[in-house]
């Protein structure tokens, strides 16, 4: 398959346009006072999101918050409630369609390396089109080639198991279990077996990269794994994910992150001009909202099913993906004059990305505009 990262020219090309911007995390220095501290704040808030707090410092969608409820069903994706929760009916395939595409998917896996080099054009369609559900778990397996690190390491991951672990990641991580999707009946009761093995495999990847120990953006990424396939499986596609596609995305200082923000702001200007110069003029550096839209690939952001479209052409395309999704985000939200006539001001702007309106993003254009 293609290279997961962003292509080494693209980067050359996006640094050169970028070389007035700053790297994004001293870019308040300098600045006015009142500029640095609205900065500064923002920049909590963006952790904030991260790590699943409100303002008054209580998780999303804690427990408190689905007890006493009572949900005669789960929607299709297991969601209870929520924001994700899909609350209208989704025209579904027919399923001659549905088991059409399942054959060919389930072809593909009969020679799969022949696929992949010789007719990888076609496989790219295909997971434009969307993975079957039925088949995700294995396509995203076999797309990331974590499949062959669990072949390549059989035991390992009980290995990883049975070991203590560092005391300061494995608090961390605890106190993150219950912010993950909690209105998703996998992960909505305390110690259930969705948070088990959300811990197993976040502690699991600390003593696996000691030197990287654990992000609070990769509980998200690792509790959407879970979803589709059992825990060992989740932590090999995990690592792929952290090594192979987002490369030091979770590494301490943000590094490659505040790299790929100055890439992506330059690539804005060239796209949607008139976003660029409105997030120019407020001083919203690109760290401010990509942060949790790119380390969590969107999977807190957008609507579930626009998630799962996105995490398909991910696994197989890459990095650009997630580039390529970010601007249409901010061309949707920001391209306009009529859109911006009411954001007057970087809190209202910031509020306007922390909070898509759902209905703004149809996944079907979502899909035709990345796909482009």
């Amino acid at each position: 398959m293609g290279n997961p990262t962003l292509p080494a020219g693209l980067r050359e090309t996006a640094i050169s346009l970028s070389s007035s911007v700053e790297v994004t995390l001293n870019s308040a220095q300098g600045s006015s006072p009142s500029a640095a501290a609205s900065q500064t704040s923002l920049m909590s808030g963006t952790l904030e999101s991260l790590s699943g707090l409100g303002e008054d410092g209580s998780s999303v969608g804690s427990d408190s918050e689905i007890n006493g409820q009572v949900f005669r069903r789960t929607d299709k994706y297991g969601f209870l409630g929520g924001a994700q929760y899909t609350d209208t009916l989704e025209k579904d395939v027919s399923v001659e369609v549905a088991r059409h595409r399942e054959m060919k998917w389930l072809d593909m896996f009969q020679s799969w390396d022949k696929w992949i080099s010789r007719r990888f054009p076609k496989v790219k369609l295909r997971c434009r089109k969307g993975i079957p559900s039925s088949l995700r778990a294995r396509a995203w397996q076999l797309l990331s080639s974590s499949e062959d690190l669990l072949k390549s390491n059989p035991g390992k991951f009980e290995e990883l198991e049975r070991e203590q672990g560092d005391p300061k990641w494995l608090d961390i991580i605890e106190k993150d279990l219950h912010r993950q999707f909690p209105f998703h009946e996998m992960f909505a009761a305390r110690g259930g077996h969705g948070q088990q093995d959300l811990y197993r495999i976040l502690k699991a990847y600390t003593i696996y990269r000691p030197d990287e120990g654990y992000c609070q953006a990769q509980a998200p990424v690792a509790a959407v794994l879970l979803m589709h396939m059992p825990a060992e499986q989740a932590f090999w596609c995990l690592v792929q994910i952290c090594e192979r596609y987002l490369p030091g995305y979770y590494s301490a200082g943000l590094e490659a992150i505040q790299l790929d923000g100055e890439i992506f702001f330059s690539l804005l200007r060239r796209v949607c001009p008139m976003a660029y110069r409105h997030l120019k003029k407020f001083k919203i550096d690109p760290i401010l909202y990509m942060t949790e839209w790119f380390m969590c690939i969107f999977s807190r952001t957008l609507p579930w099913a626009s998630v799962l479209r996105v995490w398909d052409m991910f696994f197989c395309e890459g990095v650009k993906i997630v580039f390529r999704v970010g601007l249409v985000l901010l061309k949707q939200m920001l391209g306009s004059v009529d859109k911006l006539r009411e954001l007057q001001g970087m809190y209202e702007t910031m509020e306007r990305l922390r909070n898509i309106p759902p209905e703004s993003i149809r996944e079907d254009l979502l899909v035709q505009e990345v796909s482009v």
